[in-house]
């Protein structure tokens, strides 16, 4: 254990975390996310929802500020959002970086895309549909 550090972030995520560049991102997947398929860092983070390790990671994480840092997938063609889950996760994302830029949504296809170019995914127990979210690290300030 260390001083500071959530015991939601493991000892191999915290090596992920601290060897990203900035511009590199990360996927926190839900537990339907077929990580596997699309890289081959994939950690487990099994009985953990995605807010925890939204809490648990922002505090040691810059969010870019030159990109969109925070992407979701939107529902395929038919199917629906549960407006729920990006509240959830906006509202720990707000507690850590106060006027954090809005989520953008982009297609399925499209953040599968991502997911094969992420420094990893991590698969975590979150059940929610549609639950998984980019976030992409920015210049962490010196001061």
């Amino acid at each position: 254990m260390l001083k500071g550090i959530h015991p939601a972030i493991s000892p191999e995520l915290l090596k992920i975390l601290a060897e990203m560049g900035h511009g590199e991102e990360l996927i926190l997947s839900d537990a339907h996310f077929p990580a596997q398929a699309f890289n081959s860092t994939v950690l487990r983070a099994d009985g953990l929802s995605v807010t925890t390790l939204l809490d648990a990671l922002l505090p040691l994480f810059e969010l870019d500020s030159y990109a969109d840092p925070l992407v979701m997938m939107q529902a395929v063609e038919g199917d629906q959002l549960d407006p729920n889950v990006e509240q959830a996760y906006r509202k720990v994302i707000e507690k850590h970086v106060p006027h954090a830029p809005a989520i953008v949504r982009i297609d399925r296809f499209a953040f599968y895309d991502r997911a094969k170019e992420a420094t990893g995914v991590v698969v975590t127990g979150e059940l929610a549909k549609y639950g998984n979210i980019l976030i992409k690290k920015g210049v962490t300030p010196l001061s």
